[in-house]
């Protein structure tokens, strides 16, 4: 049991070491000023908030004048939004930069509201920042109702955020209403963001001397210290795209299945768990449609019983609709930059239909068809009678070899009978007449 445990922890082990060689350590030894940045680039998801968090806290560690988030996205989840706004508006000791960076960037839709809740706002030039509607960042389809709340709330909050930060309020709430975008240039000159520059040298310098909750940033001498997501963020992060939540699912499904089908294979069923439960981890970190899985459970049902109903493939067909739609309305949910593509989608329809109808349902068959080997397997063949045969003695040749039988009618020795029953030594057969 002792050594279970120890390999049961060895996972973890490794993932803390790694994790601990991605957190980056300063000298006390060192006095020159110290910056923290972290890099974002890509959709905002439950992993950039724990990127996040995990970038303040280290820059208080390190004792950073502030935090810069370079930062480049399209939108993402709103409720990861909401949380990262919060750890910025909680952040009053550690100051934060966010940076809409390298040039061509763009802090879109979630993107916004990250940007002006930051104490600094920078953009490179021909960056570009807006289209901040809930639509774009929730994904979806709403009814008006919810989604007229949806706005409202929106609304509310980014104008929160720009007050809060002395910032352009009324364009903050056409980024939303009307989802309008602009570009860094005339950003600064609304009251968007703060600085425009093109290099981190010049960022430096040009928020040297800012003074944040009362503190003067001294960072035009500054060293920055890069933090880059762990072993765990990218885990999650590469868990949670549609794409290979998909793939894990088929994992499952087919690993399942086919250990039911084939009873201790082992491989098959170990995998389809592990890809279960990384599924359902990954579920409970995004916003996933509950009504795509019932879907994806009823094709499993369809694909099953086209195995024990001569329906000619019409439950396979139907099984097949009914996956593709799940698969579809799992992601749905989702901003657009999450979504899954048709490229994705049909393949795998394929594929697990396939599956279903080679695999599974050949191997149900099996499992309930009759028996191949042992006594059993004779019953209902036929056998040539070498004894006549009555209701108490006689004997029969069948497979190469001699057995007792008997039964209710008499049978000459030269006829052909069938095999009803077997108990013990003794088969019970009956005639079969000159017509069959």
């Amino acid at each position: 049991m002792k050594y279970l445990i120890i390999i049961a922890s060895l996972p973890i082990l490794v993932l803390s070491s790694l994790t601990a060689q991605d957190t980056p350590t300063v000298s006390s030894v060192n006095s020159d000023p110290v910056v923290t940045m972290i890099s974002i680039n890509g959709t905002i998801s439950p992993t950039t908030t724990n990127y996040i968090n995990r970038g303040i806290r280290i820059a208080k560690e390190q004792g950073a004048e502030c935090l810069i988030i370079q930062l480049d996205t399209p939108g993402g989840l709103l409720e990861s939004t909401k949380n990262i706004v919060q750890s910025f508006l909680d952040s009053d000791d550690m100051p934060i930069v966010v940076y809409v960076a390298p040039e061509g960037a763009r802090a879109a839709s979630a993107g916004t509201f990250i940007t002006m809740a930051s104490h600094i706002a920078v953009m490179a030039p021909t960056t570009t920042i807006g289209a901040a509607s809930p639509v774009q960042m929730g994904g979806g389809q709403s009814d008006t109702v919810m989604q007229k709340k949806i706005f409202n709330y929106s609304e509310s909050f980014i104008e929160s955020i720009a007050n809060r930060r002395n910032r352009n309020a009324e364009w903050a709430r056409s980024a939303v209403r009307d989802g309008k975008s602009i570009t860094a240039e005339k950003a600064l000159e609304i009251n968007v963001i703060d600085y425009i520059t093109d290099n981190k040298d010049e960022l430096l310098t040009l928020i040297d001397e800012e003074i944040i909750n009362g503190d003067t940033l001294q960072t035009q001498k500054a060293t920055i210290n890069n933090v880059p997501p762990n072993l765990a963020e990218k885990f999650l992060g590469f868990i949670i795209r549609p794409e290979v939540m998909l793939i894990l699912t088929m994992i499952a499904i087919y690993g399942i299945i086919g250990e039911v089908t084939n009873p201790g294979a082992i491989v098959p069923g170990v995998a389809g768990i592990i890809a279960l439960i990384l599924v359902l981890y990954a579920s409970a970190a995004m916003p996933i449609n509950i009504a795509g899985f019932a879907l994806i459970g009823l094709a499993i049902i369809l694909f099953i019983a086209e195995a024990f109903t001569p329906t000619f493939g019409i439950l396979i067909a139907g099984g097949a609709v009914s996956f593709f739609l799940g698969a579809l309305m799992l992601f749905q949910d989702l901003p657009k930059s999450m979504e899954l593509s048709w490229a994705w989608l049909i393949p795998a329809t394929i594929l697990t239909t396939l599956f279903f109808l080679w695999i599974v349902t050949e191997g149900i068959r099996v499992q309930f068809s009759n028996n191949h080997t042992g006594k059993e397997s004779m019953i209902g063949k036929r056998a040539e009678v070498v004894d006549d045969i009555d209701d108490s003695t006689g004997r029969i040749f069948i497979q190469g070899e001699y057995w007792n039988a008997k039964s209710k009618h008499s049978i000459t020795k030269g006829e052909i009978c069938e095999i009803k029953n077997i108990e013990g030594l003794t088969i019970t057969v009956e005639p079969i007449s000159e017509s069959e």
